[in-house]
C-alpha cells in the first residue's frame, strides 16, 4: 500500500524562480506511482538555474491515496546536473504526521556553486577537530536539557546520567542531531 492513485503535484524552485504547481501526468510506465516503482516524467519549464527545493504532494483523492515517497531526482537537461531530494516518508493523512505534501531541499552538495569551497572548509574543520576523537580521549557533551554532561569513555562506556559536577575529560559543546 505504498503507492497512490491520487493526483500528484510538484513545484520546483531554483535561483531564478519556480515552476508553479504542476500535475505529474504522463509517466514512462503504464501505471504511475506503484510500490517499488521508479516513475519518470518530463516537466517543461524555463531554466530555473540551480535548484534548491521542491514541494511535492497529492490531492488525497481516490482509494488508497496514501503514498510512501523515497526520493525525487531532477535532471537538468541544460547543465546535465542531477538534483536529489530525499523524502523517505509517507504522504498520507493516516500515516506519519498526516501531511499529504512535503517540502524537500536538495541533498546533493555537488549541485551548489562553490562546492570546492565548501569541501575545503569541511576538510579544514575536520583537521582542526579530529584530535578530539582519537583513541584514549574521554568526551563530554553538555546536555542543555538536564544541564549535565554525557560522557563517552575510551573503553566505550557511556555515562548519560548527566553529572552536573563532572569536570573530567575534555569538554566539547557539540550539537547532536538525530
Amino acid at each position: 500500500n505504498a503507492g497512490t492513485e491520487a493526483d500528484v503535484y510538484i513545484s520546483v524552485y531554483g535561483e531564478r524562480g519556480d515552476t508553479g504547481s504542476r500535475q505529474l501526468l504522463r509517466s514512462q510506465k503504464p501505471k504511475k506511482f506503484l510500490k517499488g516503482q521508479t516513475d519518470i516524467f518530463a516537466v517543461e519549464a524555463v531554466h530555473l538555474g540551480h535548484l534548491y527545493k521542491i514541494v511535492i504532494g497529492h490531492n488525497g483523492l481516490g482509494s488508497g491515496n496514501g503514498w510512501f515517497l523515497d526520493k525525487v531526482v531532477i535532471k537538468d537537461p541544460i547543465t546535465d546536473l542531477d538534483y536529489t531530494f530525499l523524502c523517505h516518508r509517507w504522504l498520507d493523512q493516516g500515516q506519519d504526521d498526516g501531511n499529504i505534501a512535503r517540502e524537500l531541499t536538495v541533498t546533493d552538495a555537488s549541485t551548489f556553486p562553490g562546492r570546492q569551497e565548501l569541501e575545503l572548509k569541511r576538510e579544514e574543520t575536520w583537521a582542526a577537530e579530529k584530535w578530539k576523537f582519537q583513541k584514549g580521549n574521554t568526551l563530554q557533551f553538555y546536555n542543555r536539557l538536564t544541564h549535565g554532561f554525557i560522557c563517552l569513555s575510551p573503553d566505550s562506556r557511556v555515562d548519560a546520567l548527566g553529572d552536573k559536577k563532572n569536570k573530567y575529560g575534555k569538554l566539547f559543546f557539540m550539537r547532536m542531531c538525530a
